[in-house]
């Protein structure tokens, strides 16, 4: 029975295995039947692989909770960042663009801070009115992108093309001392920045929570390390059917970095929601704020490494387009979470913002 129970839990992982093998085995039978069907294919494998990642997410979060700090903020900015590293490290190893991490990196700042935060403050608002949160959170996290963002993506532009390797090197030390300065703070003694102390009523035990004490640590790890390498195997097979179904079809560059960031981000934005909707919001403000630094502070290094490791340079620097959105975003951000409560017309401003981001992209720009 026990068995039983843990593979109906982990349905969605074994549906994922499934399609893994079906790729394996159809994978240039499908490749010859037209474009509609590869197309089909591609779509198919990005559903399933937001599936497994929220299984993933998931036990990220058991262990998280059982861990406790510095270790459970750890394991869940690190499973999160790692599904994205995973399909950008495969899709760039085959005829991925150049551009593919920067354009990604910048998709998943306008989802993060414009789409999940801008749609939960709206949401949240409209039903709650004015929601309260640790002003020193959003504070604190939009300096850091500010400057991550800066230093990874905006300088770029002026390094000299025979001189990328040292800037290369440079970024990847710069990123990991940020991040372990913001870990510092966040779980040391500067903990209570990222932390809001709601009315008692609101801070009922959950209804998972005691399905978290009867998980096992153990099982968890394995079906994490189970989830990403079935991951892996599925984003390697979505490259491939993408790049072939979208070759010839005039379609925006960006479209392949919008889909590897919306992956990505598909388990955080359910949990923002629930958490506006429950009139909690410094739980989103720490999930979309934390997933836009994690995704730059953490993917920057590991793919510098990575071109470092092959000799082939990746184009970091961000378009003019990109910078002006990056700018605006950050600065509504700094202005919109300042005084510590968020309403509807500042969600509204947010999401505006991230309308603009796709529709740019349509035109592709």
């Amino acid at each position: 029975m026990a068995i039983a129970s843990r593979l109906k839990d982990e349905r969605y992982l074994l549906v994922a295995l499934v399609v893994g093998v079906i790729a394996f085995t159809t994978e240039h039978a499908v490749l010859e039947m037209g474009q509609g069907v590869v197309l089909g294919a591609a779509a198919a494998l990005v559903g399933t692989i937001v599936l497994a990642s929220m299984r993933v997410a998931h036990h990220a979060e058991i262990l998280a909770v059982k861990v406790g700090d510095p270790y459970g903020t750890m394991i869940l900015t690190l499973s999160a960042v790692a599904v994205e590293v995973i399909i950008l490290a495969i899709m760039m190893s085959g005829e991925g663009s150049p551009t593919l991490v920067r354009d990604t990196i910048y998709s998943a700042l306008m989802l993060d801070i414009n789409g999940i935060l801008g749609l939960a403050a709206l949401l949240g608002g409209l039903k709650h009115g004015e929601q309260p949160y640790n002003d020193n959170s959003g504070k604190t996290y939009g300096v850091m992108i500010l400057t991550a963002m800066g230093i990874s993506m905006i300088v770029p532009e002026f390094v000299p093309d025979d001189k990328w390797h040292y800037y290369s090197a440079f970024t990847i030390v710069a990123m990991i001392a940020l991040y372990a300065l913001f870990l510092r703070m966040q779980v040391g003694q500067h903990s209570y920045f990222f932390s809001y102390s709601y009315p008692r009523a609101e801070r009922k035990k959950d209804a998972t929570d005691d399905h978290h004490e009867e998980e096992s640590a153990t099982a968890s790890i394995v079906t994490i390390l189970v989830g990403v390498v079935i991951i892996g195997a599925l984003a390697e097979f979505m490259s491939t059917f993408m790049t072939s179904g979208l070759r010839g079809t005039g379609a925006p560059i960006a479209l392949t970095a919008i889909v590897v960031a919306a992956i990505s981000a598909a388990p955080e934005i359910l949990t923002a929601l629930r958490a506006a909707l429950r009139n909690r919001m410094q739980a989103t403000v720490n999930i979309a704020m934390g997933a836009s630094l994690s995704t730059v502070i953490l993917t920057v290094p590991v793919m510098e490494g990575i071109a470092l490791y092959t000799g082939q340079p990746f184009v970091m620097a961000m378009t003019p387009v990109q910078t002006v959105m990056v700018a605006i975003t950050l600065i509504a951000a700094a202005i919109n979470l300042n005084d510590g409560e968020t309403n509807a017309i500042e969600g509204m401003t947010h999401f505006i913002l991230f309308a603009t981001f796709l529709m740019l992209s349509a035109l592709g720009l």
